[in-house]
């Protein structure tokens, strides 16, 4: 196969009378991010084939007007995609960018409102902007809850539509109706959208009375419960977490149970490889021997692919390479979930592991994990009730060596059940920790089975728990 030539090189600008000195520097801007984020020669020669597409227009000799990004997109036939990113961001450093699209949440918002009966639409049109925007008294919110409040929120407008001409008409009797259909989750996420519809339309007297405001589901959705990560699950895990990359976000949630947006925003200033240091959402934590072994091999790549990028966090791609902000939620997505890999579902087996470890106490989750009173109570409540099952079905975590929740020093860990490599008998509650003396601050302990299929062999697990120094996080100030 042939390899592709570059076709432009900065060299050859100069002897182009076409390129004006301002010209000039923009392309020369375009090769600098080229080096530094190691973009391909088609992807260099792209770039540059749009810029001069839409400079090629600008009158020699003076300042380089604003351009528009239809205008980046009419010039490259593309409406999205890393070319018409990085046209853009270089244009944008230059202050030459003007962005003069519509955002695509707000076309689906127009697109979807008009489907809606004529005497809802503009209401529930309102409401979403300012869901989407927020005012002077709510937030604004994400671009799931927008889609999630819409969807619960449709179906009964349409019902409504039938019998209803306006969203003023609508009674308590009606809403009451929508919601006895309905049960679980479904009536809860339904009675919540609503109510923040029709709380919407209160203060903006779009409607007389708010019929949402005396109605009550209670807590009629079950409970959702987490269950461990079983054996096949560790297992597809380990065949689908290959590349340094994937390896170190799986790492981050399995040990750490850190969340996806710790991990994106993640920056090299957070890691300190000699000192075993690493600091995730604000909090510093020690690293263990397997984390520091994985991070030190992306390092190594991410050096080896990007040696001059400006960007300084820790996960980059060939997209943000060039510029500085962090992987988008879509990366994870497209190299975990869609692989069947859910790091929620990792963080919650991690820290439901450390809860059946220490008898399912909330306050030790809460201080280890940085998570609310509420959530750990949470967790503590499904551990609970995994280590009050009977005996013949124990809990996932007691299929691994005890050593895993046997600090190291104790002599418990030199007995022959714990033996290297060897399971230890099932035990449906494990020994609670007991905090000595030498004890300053809590920290998670490796994660049991998954690190097992994730790392490789249970010696190796074990000699991981006996060289992390008891994953003990000390106050870094």
């Amino acid at each position: 196969m042939r390899r592709h030539v570059p076709k432009h090189r900065l060299e050859d600008l100069d002897s182009e009378a076409v390129v004006s000195l301002a010209q000039r520097a923009v392309l020369a801007r375009a090769f600098e991010l080229a080096q530094a984020a190691g973009w391909s020669s088609r992807s260099l020669d792209g770039v540059v084939a749009g810029l001069r597409a839409v400079l090629g227009d600008q009158p020699d000799g003076r300042p380089i007007r604003p351009i528009r990004l239809s205008q980046i997109r009419a010039a490259t036939g593309m409406s999205r995609g890393p070319r018409i990113a990085r046209i853009g961001q270089i244009l944008d450093e230059f202050g030459l960018l003007v962005d003069d699209t519509v955002p695509t949440i707000r076309a689906w918002i127009d697109h979807t409102c008009e489907q809606l009966p004529v005497g809802f639409r503009d209401e529930v049109r309102a409401w979403l902007l300012v869901l989407l925007d927020g005012d002077a008294r709510s937030r604004p919110r994400s671009q799931s809850t927008l889609h999630a409040y819409l969807g619960r929120v449709r179906p009964p407008v349409l019902a409504w539509s039938a019998t209803r001409s306006q969203l003023r008409e609508v009674t308590e009797d009606d809403v009451r109706a929508v919601l006895d259909e309905l049960s679980g989750h479904l009536r809860a996420g339904t009675f919540v959208a609503l109510r923040s519809l029709f709380r919407f339309a209160k203060r903006r007297r779009l409607v007389f009375a708010d019929p949402t405001r005396r109605l009550h589901v209670g807590r009629t959705a079950p409970v959702r419960t987490l269950a461990p990560m079983t054996d096949a699950q560790i297992a597809a895990v380990g065949r689908v977490a290959v590349t340094p990359a994937q390896r170190l976000i799986v790492a981050l949630a399995a040990v750490h149970a850190a969340r996806a947006k710790t991990i994106r925003e993640l920056t090299l200033d957070d890691i300190d490889l000699p000192g075993r240091r690493i600091r995730l959402g604000g909090h510093p934590q020690q690293l263990s021997a397997f984390v520091h072994d994985v991070l030190a091999a992306w390092l190594r790549h991410r050096h080896h692919h990007w040696p001059h990028t400006p960007n300084r966090h820790m996960l980059i791609s060939t997209v943000t390479a060039s510029g500085t902000e962090p992987i988008t939620d879509y990366y994870l997505t497209w190299h975990l979930l869609l692989h069947g890999v859910q790091l929620e579902h990792i963080r919650g087996d991690r820290v439901l592991q450390e809860a059946l470890a220490v008898g399912a106490d909330p306050l030790h989750l809460a201080v280890v994990f940085h998570l609310s009173f509420s959530t750990a109570i949470a967790y503590a409540d499904i551990a609970r009730s995994l280590l009050e099952r009977p005996s013949r079905t124990p809990p996932r975590c007691s299929t691994t060596s005890d050593t895993q929740r046997i600090r190291p020093g104790d002599t418990r860990a030199t007995s022959s059940t714990t033996r290297p490599g060897v399971a230890s008998p099932f035990s449906t509650r494990p020994q609670r920790r007991t905090r000595d003396s030498t004890d300053t601050g809590s920290h998670p302990r490796p994660s049991r089975p998954l690190l097992l299929g994730f790392a490789g062999t249970a010696r190796q697990l074990e000699s991981e728990v006996a060289n992390c120094g008891g994953f003990r996080c000390e106050n870094v100030q």
